[in-house]
């Protein structure tokens, strides 16, 4: 298992592999899309905010949606990965 440094959390989703996935793309390979996407949107957030604490941007709104798409496709991602820890914990928990 690999573990990423906290300080570079610039790491393009796209570099990792995965592993065993069908060819028509797999759970792991959809759920990295989705990754992927919720980093554009708290990229798009970050974005919007500094615009508007610059002075670049009279919009307030704007950055305020953004803000708020952004957590809510995070708290879409850390709920599908609780289910996914759910899932795998009762998978561990039979008895073969």
């Amino acid at each position: 298992m690999e573990v990423l440094r906290v300080s570079s959390p610039s790491l393009p989703f796209a570099e990792r592999k995965t592993e065993g996935a069908s060819q028509g793309g797999g759970f792991a390979e959809k759920f990295w899309q989705a990754l992927e996407e919720v980093n554009a949107l708290q990229k798009e957030a970050d974005q919007a905010v500094l615009e508007v604490a610059l002075g670049k941007e009279e919009n307030l709104h704007r950055a305020i949606i953004a803000l708020e798409r952004a957590n809510l496709a995070l708290g879409l991602a850390v709920q599908v990965r609780n289910k996914v820890i759910e899932a795998y914990q009762e998978i561990m928990r039979m008895q073969v």
